[in-house]
């Protein structure tokens, strides 16, 4: 017999993975401890457990890949067989219409680009801000930054420069976090450069005291000085994208939570294993929230979903809980597809959006 801890190992199904598969009834454990709930697992189940992972991987939907385990335990290998051709022509189907659709795409782009009459930037500013606010808006957003070197855009945080106010945003696709703080002695226009994480985190170093630091811009380079410190360095080429258009708050149901108990419900509660974004990402451990009729909010177990549940990466949540601080936070809420917003109970400007995950059932 295998310990779940040893399935998972040998399997390549985290512990996570093989909870959820037990409670869906596709890999039932072959015997539980009725008094501690351990799970085992006969020898044999092993190759069922790997053929799982496999058929996981690949993006078979939960419903197909219980039965792919159940003509894999019997004899009917043309069941088995005609569900993996069927998923495969699923995927190439949607590959094939995927190139078509991006190649009508790559041509809009050719017909918008003109590079004969690219220049290089030509911004200017100079501002002064407070040290303690920039340093609270950097720990604020510096976690939502991309590391994907596919997306080289994103891998660093917005400072945005309108008038007396400063923006500062991060994304990585799944995620987004915004800051805002005050900023004095810039009266131009509207500036916006993107500082790529190492510089930013050089920046976040300088931080330490109360007085006021100044941030210049000119052209492609970006500095910060404290006092007789400065971190100064180039901006990233790649304009990052209109997060205007993309900050869409949810409109629906918000929750006051108690961080604490928040957090210690998200650590020990139900999770669901890491459901596939796209190819070769799959997202780290899905929990349910769901937020009842008087504003509570709770981890849910697995199926018992309506319209009033969203699932979300558990990591991602914890890490935009953290990044918040503070006793009690604000969770709003709109359908199941739209984002999580999670938002300071005194600051209505400094906020993060948390994209949904899909569940497959």
């Amino acid at each position: 017999m295998r310990s779940i801890g040893e399935m998972a190992g040998d399997s390549g199904l985290g512990v996570s993975a093989l909870r959820f598969y037990d409670r869906a009834g596709v890999l039932v454990p072959a015997w539980v401890d009725p008094v501690s709930g351990y799970r085992w697992y006969a020898p044999e189940q092993l190759d069922e457990a790997r053929l799982l992972a496999r058929l996981r991987r690949a993006g078979m939907p939960l419903a197909d890949i219980r039965l792919v385990l159940a003509g894999w335990s019997g004899s009917d290998t043309d069941l088995v067989r005609g569900l993996l051709l069927a998923h495969l022509r699923r995927l190439e189907g949607g590959l094939a219409a995927a190139r078509t659709e991006f190649s009508a795409i790559r041509t809009l782009l050719d017909q918008r680009e003109n590079p004969m009459t690219t220049a290089p930037r030509t911004t200017a500013a100079r501002l002064s801000v407070s040290a303690p606010e920039l340093a609270a808006a950097l720990d604020a957003v510096r976690y939502a930054a991309s590391s994907d070197p596919g997306l080289p855009m994103l891998g660093g945080v917005l400072f945005d420069v309108e008038g007396d106010t400063l923006h500062l945003v991060a994304t990585d696709r799944y995620r987004m976090a915004v800051a805002r703080i005050g900023a004095t002695g810039h009266a131009g226009p509207r500036v916006q450069v993107t500082v790529p994480v190492p510089l930013s985190d050089a920046m976040r170093a300088l931080l330490g005291g109360d007085e006021p630091v100044g941030l210049t811009v000119d052209g492609d380079r970006v500095a910060l000085e404290a006092g007789d410190r400065q971190a100064a360095g180039q901006c990233l080429a790649q304009d990052f994208p209109d997060y205007r258009r993309l900050v869409h708050l949810p409109s629906g149901r918000r929750a006051l939570v108690e961080t604490a108990a928040l957090r210690a419900e998200l650590e020990t509660g139900p999770v669901r294993p890491g459901v596939a974004r796209e190819q070769g990402d799959v997202s780290g451990d899905v929990s349910v929230l769901g937020i009842a009729d008087d504003g509570t909010v709770t981890v849910r177990e697995d199926g018992d979903g309506d319209g009033s549940r969203v699932a979300v990466d558990r990591g991602f949540l914890l890490e935009a809980i953290a990044a918040a601080g503070g006793d009690r936070l604000v969770l709003e809420f709109g359908a199941p597809t739209a984002p999580v917003a999670i938002r300071r109970v005194a600051d209505e400007t400094t906020f993060a959006l948390l994209m949904p995950v899909r569940l497959d059932d």
